[in-house]
C-alpha cells in the first residue's frame, strides 16, 4: 500500500480527486473530496498528485544543546492535531522539549497484532510525525507501545528509559487545544513523561481544617453569546449529541444568570439553526424563568433564524 492518511489523490478513470481519508485494506483506500463524502475506491484506480504540499511535520535540525544551556530533562508529549486540509483525520505527533536526542520507537498493537509504526532519532526541541488516523474511528485505534531511550554527549547523569503503554480515548481530548510552537499549529497535548506524584503529608493534614472558600463571583455579563459547540469546546468532535446539549445549555443558564445579576436590559443567544433542539430548550427555560419578560427571534438580517433575544425584566 503506497498511499498513506492526508495524501492528495486523483482518479485514474474519473475526474475526481480528493484525500485520502481511510485506509480500508491493502488493497481499498477512502477518499473524501470537496463534498465531505468519503469513496472507497481500489488503491489502483487512484494517483498521488506530485507536487502538492504535505502536512508531514519534518524533525527539525539535529544539534546538540549548547554546554552554557539549561539542560531540561522533561517535556515528551504526544500532540494530536487535526489536517489543516481535511478535518476527519488527526495526526500523532512525538514532541521532544527536553535537552536529551531520543532514540525512539512506535509500534501499534490491534487484535494482538503488531505493527512498527515509527523508528528515529528525535533531536532536542523538534517534533516528527508518528501516525495518523480517521477521527470518527476513536473507538477502533489501537494501542500505542512507546520506548524511548534518552542519550546526551554533555556530563548528565543516565536516565531510566521510558516505556508507555498507551489507549488514546475521547477523555485525552476532554481539554483544550494548545499552540505548539513546534508545530506552528494547535494541538491536544498528552505528557508522557510526568514526573510521579508525590504526597506532602503535613498540607495534606492542613487542608482538612482549611476554611471553605468564598463562593466564586459570577462572570461578567455579555449582551450576545455564542452557543456553537466549536466556540465552546476544543474536543466537540469526540462528543455525543446529548453531551454537547447539555454543555450549549449549561454555557445558555451561566450567561443568563449573569445577565440577570447585572441587569442587562436583553440578551441574545446565538443557536443556529441545526435540528432546532438548543432553540426548543433556550424557550422552554426562557418561558417559566421569573426574570425573563418575554423573548424572540433576534435581528434577522443579522443573525438569520439562529438567534433568540431575551428580553430582560
Amino acid at each position: 500500500m503506497k498511499f498513506k492518511l492526508g495524501d492528495f489523490v486523483r482518479f485514474v478513470d474519473e475526474k475526481m480527486e480528493g484525500y485520502v481519508t481511510r485506509i480500508i485494506d491493502e488493497q481499498m483506500i477512502g477518499v473524501t473530496g470537496d463534498d465531505d463524502f468519503e469513496i472507497p475506491v481500489l488503491a489502483s484506480k487512484v494517483t498521488t498528485v506530485h507536487g502538492h504540499k504535505s502536512t508531514a511535520v519534518e524533525s527539525q535540525a539535529f544539534d546538540e544543546v549548547s554546554q552554557s544551556a539549561s539542560f531540561d530533562t522533561r517535556g515528551i508529549y504526544i500532540a494530536v492535531t487535526t489536517d489543516e486540509r481535511i478535518a476527519s483525520v488527526v495526526h500523532f505527533h512525538l514532541l521532544n522539549e527536553t535537552s536529551y536526542q531520543l532514540l525512539t520507537t512506535l509500534t501499534t498493537e490491534k487484535l494482538h497484532k503488531f505493527k512498527g509504526e515509527y523508528a528515529g532519532i528525535i533531536a532536542p526541541k523538534s517534533a516528527v510525525k508518528v501516525y495518523s488516523a480517521p477521527l470518527h474511528d476513536i473507538q477502533l485505534w489501537p494501542t500505542f507501545h512507546i520506548e524511548v531511550l534518552y542519550y546526551t554527549t554533555q556530563n548528565i547523569a543516565p536516565q531510566k528509559a521510558l516505556s508507555i503503554r498507551e489507549n488514546f480515548k475521547a477523555k485525552h481530548f476532554s481539554g483544550s487545544k494548545k499552540l505548539v510552537p513546534l508545530l506552528k499549529q494547535q494541538a491536544w497535548l498528552i505528557q508522557l513523561d510526568e514526573a510521579e506524584l508525590t504526597i506532602d503529608a503535613e498540607k495534606l493534614k492542613e487542608s482538612f481544617f482549611k476554611p471553605a472558600e468564598e463562593k466564586r463571583e459570577i462572570e461578567k455579563a455579555v449582551s450576545e453569546v455564542d452557543l456553537h459547540i466549536e466556540k465552546l469546546r476544543d474536543d466537540y468532535q469526540f462528543l455525543s449529541a446529548s453531551e454537547m446539549l447539555n454543555i450549549q445549555l449549561n454555557t445558555f443558564r451561566k450567561a443568563l444568570d449573569a445577565a440577570v445579576v447585572h441587569k442587562l436590559p436583553d440578551v441574545t443567544f446565538i443557536h443556529g439553526l441545526g435540528n432546532g433542539s438548543l432553540k426548543t430548550e433556550i424557550h422552554k427555560v426562557a418561558g417559566k424563568h421569573p426574570h425573563v419578560q418575554t423573548f424572540m427571534d433576534a435581528r434577522k438580517e443579522k443573525f438569520g433564524y439562529g438567534a433568540t433575544k431575551l428580553v430582560l425584566k
